[in-house]
């Protein structure tokens, strides 16, 4: 099975930040203060994601962040209870390797660093 993420979701953007350590997260979140973070459940374990949310939600610096988690699997169980800690969407492995269309949560992640691209460019131009 090919690893879909993270290419498959950030692919082609330049202000897309890939972060392979939990301890680099917040310092990053602090230096690029973005609107979407991709948390992967299973790079980061249990323990950590619900460490990692909490923080993350309990911080006023951090409210605007829209937080989408991919999962290789679905867990009702597990998806609700990280729903409750702050979770906006999830993506699992299973529905990107389906369509190889355009794929809605695709697009609603393309969005948001799209637009982001465009306040960035705006506030420059001023």
């Amino acid at each position: 099975m090919p690893e879909v993420f993270p290419e498959q979701l950030i692919r082609g953007y330049s202000n897309v930040k890939q972060i392979s350590a939990i301890s680099g997260l917040f310092p990053s979140i602090y230096e690029f203060n973005p609107d979407l973070i991709i948390l992967d459940h299973d790079f980061i374990g249990s323990k950590d994601i619900e460490k990692t949310l909490r923080r993350i939600r309990s911080n006023k610096f951090y409210n605007n962040i829209r937080i989408h988690c991919f999962k290789a699997d679905r867990n009702e169980k597990t998806d609700s209870f990280l729903k409750v800690l702050g979770v906006d969407h999830f993506t699992y492995r299973e529905d990107l390797l389906k369509n190889q269309k355009p794929h809605p949560v695709l697009n609603s992640v393309h969005s948001i660093i799209d637009n982001s691209i465009i306040a960035l460019a705006a506030s420059v131009s001023n």
